[in-house]
C-alpha cells in the first residue's frame, strides 16, 4: 500500500502485472480502501498524472473473495483479522488449504485443532472473520450506491449488522444520524435504491431539511407557504401534496404546527417544545422571587464602602433589578461598566452566604469572567455536564438530581450567544427559587444557533432589563471602546488618531490585503506589542471564499506563522494540512469526546466529555502510525481525534466573524473589502470591533467600512420567544391555564 486517505475516499497502491511476459510494476488510484492482502477487480484506464506520472485510474471496484490458496494466505496474515497475524495464517493455510474460508465461515471450532490455538481463541477468530466478512460486504453494497469509503465506514459504525436492512428500507435516516451525509447526498442512495420519487420517506425528509437548513440560518421555524415552497421545488413534486403530507408529520410528532398571527408556523419537534419550555420556565422563575428587595439597598451601600468604588446611576438600578427579581437582564456596550456591575452582585449575594454558578457560551468567555470577578467560572455545557446532543423535550423531574445546578444565583455571561437549545437546557437544570441573571450586549451578532434568545427576552417586556450606557473616563480614552459605540449609533469610526489603539491601513487590492495581514500578524504586530501570535492576535473576516475570506486566509497565515519543518508531523485532510504547532477550532458540537488535564507526570488530573462549536486550540502532536491528533483547549484540556474525525477540525487563524462572538483578543486584524451586502452591515462590524482588547488594525477599502456602517440590515429571524412569554405572562395573571 503506498498511500490511504485518512477518510477513506480513496488509495494508491502498486501491483506487479505479467504484460507480454514482462512483469511490470503498475500503480492504481481507486476510490475507497483496499487493505493489504486484498483481490480485488479494477476497471478503468491509464492516464498520466502530471506529477507522479503514469498510472492506472480505476472508475469501478470490486472486492473478490480470494481463490488461490497464497491470495488466502495474504489475506489473513495482512492484520485484517484480529488475533492473525503471518504465523498463523500460514498454519491455517497449511491445515486446511483452500477449504480454510470455509472452516473459518462455518466451523471455527476446528481451528482449535492447531498447536498454539485454543477452543476460546478459535471462536473469537471465527466471530472476527464473519463480522469482518459482513462489514466488507456491507462496505462493497454501500459504495456500490455512490458513497465514498469514509462515508460508507461511518454508516457502518452507526449502524452495524442492520446497515443494509437499514438503508434499504429508509436511506433517508442517514441524512439525520451521520454527520457529513445531508439530504441531497440521502436522495441520491434512496434513488438508486430504488425509492418512489413521491415515497413518504422522502418527502419526509425533504421537509425535516428545509426546515434544518432553517435552524442554520438562526430560524426556530418556518412559515409554512415558504416551507412548502421550497420543499416542493427540493423535491420536484406539487406542493399540495407536500402540504397534505405534513398533516401525517404532525401527527407522527415530527413536526408542530401552530397559528401565530396571519401565518402557520411549523417547527421542527424538539425546537418547539424547547421554545414552549424556555417561554414558561423563564416567568415561572421570575414569578418564584417577586418582591425579594429587603436590605438591597444596604447591600449596595455595603458593597461600595468595602471596595472602595461608587457605582453610577443605572450600576446600581442594575444591581437593584438582579437582587430584587427572579429573572433579569444586564445589557449594555464596551466600557459601561459591566464587569463592574456584576462583580458588585456577587459580592451582595456572597455577603448574604448565596452561592454563585457563573458560566459563559464558550471558554474563553468562561476564562474571562473568572479573570473579571476572580470566581470560577465554566461554560455554560459543562455547569449542565451535557454528554449527549439529544434534544428531545424531558421533564425536569426525570434528570438525575446530579444535572441540576446547585447554586442559588446563576449568572450568563455573553447571553447574546446563547440559542433556543442551549437556553432550554439551562432552564431545565436551574431550580425553583435560583435566580437567573443574564449579561450580555444586545447589539452583538444573535446565537450561531437559531433563535434570537437575549433581543426576545427583552422584547417581551416581561421580564426586567437595566441598559447600561454610559461610557466611563477610562474606557473612553480607548478608541476601540469609541469606535464601537460610534459604529452602533451609525457615525463612521474615527481612523488613526495618534496614541490610538484603533488603526485603519488603505488597500483596494485583495491580494496585498492579504500579504498585509500576514505580514502584521507574523511579523510587525507581535514585535510591536510583545504578544503571542497564536494566542493574542486574531483574523477575523466576515466572508468565507475570495482572497480575504477565511478559507485562502487561513493557508496563507499557515505558511506564515507556521510552515513545513522536518519536525512537525503533518496530516492532509481536504484542502488542509493540518501540522503540529497549528491554530484549530472545532466546527460541530461532539457531546461525546473525551478530554482530560494532565500534570507534570502525565497523570490525570480531571477529565470529561464535550469539545463544541468554536471552541479553539492548538494542535500539539499529530502520530501517523497511531492515526491520532492531540489538540490542547483552553490551554490545559487535552481531546484526541482519531483521522476519521478530523472533518470536525478546521485551521483558525483566520475565522469568520460569527465564530468570534463570545471570544476576546488582544488584537483583532480585520481585512474589509468588497462583498455582498448581506456580509457587510453595521451589527458585523460591531461584533469585529468589540472583539479587540489591545487594538484593532483594519486593512482594506475605507467606502466599504462606511457602508458597514450605513448598512443597519439585520437577518430577520423567525422565532416566537418573546411572543410566547407575553401569552404566557397574560394567562398567568389571569389565572388561565395555556
Amino acid at each position: 500500500m503506498t498511500y490511504a486517505s485518512d477518510a477513506g475516499d480513496y488509495s494508491v497502491f502498486a501491483v506487479s502485472c505479467d504484460v507480454d511476459g514482462d512483469v511490470k510494476e503498475i500503480v492504481c488510484t481507486v476510490r475507497g480502501t483496499v487493505e493489504v492482502g486484498e483481490s480485488v477487480k479494477l476497471v478503468g484506464s491509464f492516464v498520466m498524472h502530471p506529477t507522479y506520472g503514469g498510472q492506472f485510474k480505476a472508475d469501478m471496484m470490486e472486492r473478490i473473495t480470494p481463490k488461490t490458496v497464497d491470495a488466502m494466505e495474504r489475506y489473513l496474515a495482512s492484520g485484517v483479522i484480529k488475533g492473525l497475524g503471518a504465523k498463523r495464517a500460514k498454519m491455517i493455510m497449511d491445515e486446511f488449504g483452500d477449504g480454510a474460508f470455509d472452516v473459518l465461515t462455518n466451523k471455527p471450532e476446528m481451528l482449535a485443532q492447531i498447536k498454539g490455538i485454543s477452543k476460546k481463541v478459535a471462536l473469537e477468530i471465527g466471530t472476527e472473520f464473519a463480522e469482518k466478512t459482513h462489514e466488507r460486504n456491507t462496505m462493497m453494497y454501500l459504495q456500490g450506491l455512490g458513497l465514498t469509503a469514509g462515508q460508507s465506514g461511518k454508516i457502518y459504525k452507526r449502524y452495524g449488522p442492520q446497515t443494509i436492512d437499514t438503508v434499504k428500507q429508509n436511506p433517508y435516516v442517514l441524512a439525520e444520524d451521520i454527520y457529513g451525509i445531508g439530504f441531497k447526498i440521502a436522495d441520491r442512495i434512496a434513488a438508486r435504491a430504488g425509492i418512489p420519487h413521491g415515497s413518504p420517506f422522502r418527502i419526509s425528509a425533504g421537509v425535516k431539511h428545509v426546515l434544518a437548513s432553517g435552524l442554520g440560518d438562526g430560524h426556530v421555524y418556518l412559515p409554512k407557504a415558504a416551507l412548502v415552497g421550497e420543499t416542493a421545488e427540493l423535491l420536484g413534486l406539487d406542493a399540495d401534496e407536500i402540504a397534505n403530507h405534513l398533516l401525517r408529520m404532525q401527527m407522527a410528532q415530527e413536526i408542530k404546527q401552530e397559528k401565530i398571527g396571519e401565518d402557520i408556523a411549523i417547527y421542527l419537534s424538539a425546537f418547539y417544545h424547547a421554545e414552549i419550555y424556555t417561554a414558561r420556565r423563564l416567568l415561572e422563575l421570575d414569578a418564584a422571587l417577586v418582591g425579594t428587595t429587603d436590605g438591597i439597598a444596604k447591600h449596595i451601600d455595603d458593597v461600595e464602602r468595602d471596595s472602595n468604588i461608587t457605582l453610577a446611576r443605572l450600576q446600581k438600578a442594575a444591581v437593584q433589578e438582579a437582587l430584587s427579581n427572579g429573572v433579569s437582564v444586564i445589557t449594555g456596550g464596551p466600557g459601561t461598566g459591566k464587569t463592574t456591575t456584576i462583580r458588585t452582585i456577587i459580592r451582595a449575594l456572597s455577603a448574604a452566604e448565596q452561592r454563585i454558578a457563573l458560566c459563559a457560551p464558550t471558554g474563553r468567555a468562561a476564562k474571562r469572567m473568572q479573570e473579571a470577578t476572580g470566581k470560577p467560572a465554566s461554560t455554560i455545557h459543562r455547569l449542565l455536564k451535557i454528554f449527549s446532543a439529544g434534544g428531545d423535550a424531558v421533564d425536569r423531574d426525570e434528570l438525575p438530581e446530579d444535572l441540576m445546578i446547585s447554586a442559588d444565583c446563576v449568572i450568563v455571561d455573553e447571553s447574546s450567544m446563547v440559542d433556543i437549545m442551549l437556553m432550554y437546557r439551562l432552564l431545565r437544570s436551574i431550580n425553583a427559587g435560583t435566580r437567573l441573571i443574564l449579561v450580555g450586549d444586545v447589539n452583538q451578532l444573535p446565537s450561531v444557533g437559531p433563535g434570537n434568545v437575549l433581543r426576545d427576552i427583552i422584547q417581551s417586556g416581561r421580564i426586567s432589563v437595566v441598559c447600561l450606557d454610559e461610557v466611563f473616563r477610562q474606557s473612553a480614552q480607548s478608541a476601540i471602546v469609541m469606535n464601537a459605540h460610534r459604529i452602533n449609533q451609525g457615525t463612521y469610526p474615527v481612523l488613526n488618531d495618534k496614541e490610538s489603539d484603533f488603526f485603519f491601513m488603505r488597500e483596494d487590492d485583495a491580494a496585498m490585503t492579504v500579504r498585509h495581514v500576514a505580514d502584521l500578524a507574523s511579523r510587525r504586530l507581535p514585535k510591536f506589542l510583545g504578544v503571542d501570535t497564536m494566542r493574542d492576535i486574531q483574523v477575523l473576516t466576515p466572508q468565507r471564499k475570495t482572497l480575504v475570506g477565511v478559507e485562502n486566509l487561513n493557508v496563507v497565515l499557515q505558511a506564515a506563522l507556521n510552515p513545513p519543518a522536518a519536525a512537525k508531523a503533518e496530516r492532509q485532510m481536504g484542502s488542509y494540512v493540518f501540522r503540529e504547532g497549528d491554530k484549530v477550532m472545532q466546527i460541530k458540537n461532539n457531546y461525546g469526546i473525551v478530554w482530560r488535564v494532565v500534570d507534570g507526570r502525565g497523570n490525570i488530573v480531571d477529565e470529561g466529555t464535550g469539545a463544541f462549536n468554536g471552541d479553539d486550540g492548538i494542535i500539539i502532536r499529530i502520530d501517523n502510525e497511531a492515526r491520532f491528533l492531540r489538540v490542547r483547549y483552553d490551554e490545559i484540556r487535552l481531546v484526541d481525534y482519531e483521522f476519521s474525525q478530523l472533518d470536525e477540525l478546521v485551521l483558525a487563524y483566520a475565522i469568520t466573524i460569527h465564530k468570534s462572538q463570545g471570544s476576546e483578543y488582544d488584537v483583532v486584524i480585520l481585512p474589509i473589502h468588497s462583498g455582498p451586502p448581506m456580509l457587510l452591515n453595521r451589527n458585523l462590524l460591531y461584533t469585529a470591533i468589540t472583539r479587540a482588547k489591545k487594538m484593532v488594525v483594519v486593512v482594506g477599502i475605507p467606502g466599504t467600512l462606511n457602508r458597514m456602517v450605513d448598512n443597519v440590515r439585520e437577518s430577520v429571524r423567525y422565532s416566537t420567544l418573546s411572543y410566547r412569554m407575553q401569552r404566557f405572562f397574560e394567562a398567568m395573571m389571569g389565572g388561565e391555564d395555556e
